[in-house]
């Protein structure tokens, strides 16, 4: 893992030296509660000798939505922001699987109230080092949290917003404080809805099963791709609806995806084991279709890939 920090961030449509881009310590309060950000992973391709940004498009969209949705202005477009992106790996020369976080939020909160709507934003975009543990061996124990996932009507959940993130964060300690790996967040109706920052999916009798996008989840980038690599390179037949609670008991595989969580198999839930225990087939096949797609060793999908053009560039 690399410890040292990277030489550039992007913050205010400028590349700026990591040590100069400071704000000052009041306005650690309201700054960041209605924040919106992006996780966006870049992997690296050894034989390529390039990194590729992975549905770089389709997050700064979402990111554009979620400062909708927060009343923030956003003063860039999304070309912008992608070209900021691309030039933030090139000018740091990112060659190593790398997480690119883009996070947008109140400037100048000192002397204004946290819910005016006459605001400035703050954006910056960082990065660092965050390597893959796909095609490993890692397998996770969930609890059912006795938390519920925040509802439509409480805080928009399909919203990448900072604060939502406490719902998860709480779920998470609960469980990991009784031993599990990983909490399960159910909706308001007891249905499943996903877990901390991550969404759940399951099989059975050979059919991928996911909470439909009204369950309370966040409209996941990474949640779309592996239903679209099921159905097109698998030909696995996928339903997105109400899941209950008991279905996952009853699964024969389980697993979370997310930009950070990746495919990240659940081999029980409650104690009640999954499958015979182990990292299921169809997860397994997932997991290799989608880091393919994510290295671009093979061909298709090319259109959810961002190379950066590190390999035009000799390495420092």
């Amino acid at each position: 893992m690399h410890h040292e920090r990277p030489s550039f961030l992007w913050y205010n449509g400028k590349m700026t030296p990591w040590d100069d881009a400071t704000i000052h310590v009041s306005e650690m309060g309201w700054s960041t509660i209605g924040a919106v950000f992006e996780g966006i992973r870049g992997y690296w391709n050894e034989d390529q000798g390039e990194l590729h940004i992975y549905r770089l498009r389709e997050h700064m969209e979402r990111l554009q939505r979620s400062m909708k949705l927060v009343h923030l202005p956003l003063d860039y477009s999304v070309d912008e922001l992608i070209e900021a992106t691309v030039e933030l790996a090139r000018v740091n020369d990112c060659r190593h699987d790398t997480y690119f976080f883009p996070m947008a939020y109140t400037a100048d909160t000192y002397f204004a109230r946290f819910d005016g709507l006459e605001v400035k934003t703050s954006l910056q975009i960082l990065t660092r080092p965050l390597p893959s543990h796909l095609g490993g061996d890692k397998k996770m124990h969930a609890k059912i949290s006795s938390w519920r996932r925040i509802s439509e009507d409480v805080m928009p959940p399909r919203v990448k917003n900072l604060s939502n993130y406490r719902n998860g964060q709480l779920a998470r300690q609960e469980v990991g404080i009784d031993g599990y790996d990983t909490a399960i967040l159910l909706n308001t109706h007891g249905k499943v809805s996903e877990g901390p920052g991550a969404c759940v999916m399951l099989v059975r009798d050979g059919k991928l099963i996911t909470p439909d996008l009204t369950s309370g989840i966040l409209e996941s980038i990474t949640r779309d791709a592996i239903l679209v690599l099921a159905r097109e390179v698998l030909g696995i037949p996928v339903e997105e609806r109400v899941v209950d609670r008991t279905e996952l008991y009853v699964a024969d595989e389980v697993f979370l995806c997310g930009t950070a969580a990746e495919i990240s198999p659940i081999v029980s839930v409650d104690r009640y084991p999954i499958g015979d225990g182990n990292v299921g087939l169809i997860t397994r096949e997932l997991d290799r279709v989608y880091e393919a797609s994510l290295r671009a060793t093979d061909s298709s999908y090319a259109e959810w890939r961002t190379p950066v053009g590190l390999a035009a560039t000799v390495p420092a």
